[in-house]
Parts: structure tokens; sequence; C-alpha cells
């Protein structure tokens, strides 16, 4: 059992040393990137939220 345990922590570190990590400046544009898509996700979704909600208004 200690063996296995042993293996599989080697194993994680193997793998990490595989990993090629983004530079600082990629992640933030990366970042900013994924924030401007929510943005423009949360517009949409409210927009059509505010066309569901009048138009139900005016069938009830």
């Amino acid at each position: 059992m200690r063996e296995k345990i042993i293996n599989f922590f080697s194993d994680i570190y193997k793998e990490m040393q595989k990993v090629t990590w983004q530079k600082q400046d990629e992640l933030i544009e990366s970042t900013k990137v994924v924030l401007v898509a929510c943005l423009i996700f949360t517009v949409i979704v409210w927009v059509i939220d505010i066309i569901i909600t009048e138009i139900l208004k005016v069938i009830f």
C-alpha cells in the first residue's frame, strides 16, 4: 500500500514536469478574454429575459 502511494505521488511529480505554464502576460490576456465573453453572455441572457418577461406580461 505504501509503495502504491509513493508511486502515485512520483507519477504526479513526473507529469507536472511536462506541464507548460503560461507566462503572466498570456494569463492576463486570457483572463480579459474570459471576462469580456462572460459580460457579453450576461448581457445577451439579460436582454432575452426582458423580452420573455414582456411577452409573458402581454399573454397573461
